[in-house]
């Protein structure tokens, strides 16, 4: 239904996510896109805590129609797919059209197993 309309915004929401390295990005959004979209129909525009990590959707049962319409629309993008992987991003969206983008530092596990495990080898007694 909002596919015409995330497409308006996708290149800046690209842009915005390589910003997100550093600190939070906002994008605000022109509300009429979105409600000429929706043909009259009374829908809930906000979400909060829409988490892609690797490419996927985290929390997608707890995301109303609006947030996993987003996400899936940003996942059929290969350029936007290759981006988010090895990536933990989270998107949120108020009732005023205002696009919260948050990338989180994910540090591998296996890094943070070796390094737990070279430590408690200096550590141990001989």
């Amino acid at each position: 239904m909002f596919t015409q309309t995330w497409r308006k915004y996708l290149p800046v929401i690209q842009i915005l996510l390589k910003r997100s390295a550093q600190s939070e990005q906002l994008l605000q959004m022109n509300h009429t896109d979105f409600e000429r979209a929706a043909a009259g129909r009374k829908i809930r525009y906000s979400f909060n805590n829409l988490e892609l990590v690797n490419a996927r959707m985290n929390n997608q049962s707890k995301q109303p129609p609006f947030a996993k319409e987003f996400a899936a629309f940003l996942l059929e993008d290969e350029n936007m797919k290759r981006f988010l992987m090895d990536k933990h991003v989270e998107f949120s969206m108020t009732n005023a059209f205002s696009l919260s983008i948050k990338q989180h530092l994910q540090v591998a596990v296996q890094e943070v197993d070796e390094a737990i495990t070279a430590t408690d080898n200096a550590d141990a007694p001989e």
